[in-house]
C-alpha cells in the first residue's frame, strides 16, 4: 500500500489520481470528527468538502516533518473551530440530529433505543463544551489520538491538553446530571 507521504510526492508531479486516493483514504475519518463536533450530518458533510478543498489548495506547504493524518485533522480541527464560531453554529446550535442506525432483527428493539437516547444525549452535551475542551475529547476518546498528537493538531502544550481533557470530562459529566436531573423531574410532573 502506498503511503501518504508517496502520494504526496505523486500529487506534487502532478498525479490527480494519487489526490483521489488520498482523499479517499482520509474522508471517513475527517467526517467522523467534524460530525461528532457538530452533531448535524449535512453541515458535517459541507465543512467536510470545505476541509478538503483547503487540503486540495495546501497541499504544497505540507512539510513531512509529521504524520499527514495529523495535519490533515489540524485543518479539520481549525475549520470547525471557525465554523464554531461563526453566526450560522449559533442559529442552529440546540438543534441535534439522531444517528441512523441498522437495526439487526434479533436486537432487542428497546436497547436499541436506549442506546440511541444514550448517544443523543452525550452528543448534545459534547457539544455544549467549548471549543477547545470538545476538540480534545472528540479526538482522544473517538478518533483514539495521542496526547501528544492532539498537541500538536491544536496547537497547545500536552499538558494544557491534559488539563482540557480533565475538565472537558468533569463538565460533560455535571451536563449528563443535569440533563438526566432534569428528565426525573418531567417524569415526576
Amino acid at each position: 500500500m502506498t503511503t501518504d507521504e508517496e502520494l504526496i510526492k505523486e500529487i506534487s508531479r502532478g498525479n490527480q489520481a494519487a489526490m483521489e486516493v488520498l482523499i479517499k483514504r482520509h474522508y471517513k475519518m475527517i467526517f467522523a470528527y467534524i460530525y461528532r463536533s457538530l452533531g448535524d450530518y449535512h453541515i458535517s458533510y459541507d465543512i467536510t468538502q470545505e476541509v478538503l478543498i483547503k487540503v486540495i489548495k495546501s497541499i504544497k506547504t505540507y512539510k513531512e516533518d509529521g504524520k499527514f493524518k495529523n495535519w490533515l485533522m489540524k485543518i479539520a480541527v481549525n475549520t470547525c473551530n471557525d465554523y464554531h464560531r461563526s453566526s450560522s453554529f449559533n442559529k442552529i446550535k440546540n438543534h441535534v440530529e439522531l444517528d441512523s442506525n441498522i437495526v439487526d432483527e434479533e436486537s432487542n428493539i428497546l436497547d436499541i433505543m436506549s442506546r440511541k437516547i444514550e448517544r443523543q444525549k452525550i452528543k448534545e452535551a459534547i457539544i455544549e463544551l467549548p471549543d477547545y475542551q470538545r476538540n480534545v475529547l472528540i479526538l482522544k476518546y473517538y478518533h483514539d489520538l495521542k496526547i501528544k498528537d492532539i498537541a500538536s493538531m491544536t496547537q497547545a502544550n500536552e499538558s494544557t491538553v491534559k488539563s482540557r481533557l480533565k475538565q472537558g470530562l468533569e463538565k460533560l459529566k455535571h451536563i449528563l446530571e443535569r440533563s438526566d436531573a432534569r428528565g426525573q423531574i418531567r417524569k415526576s410532573i
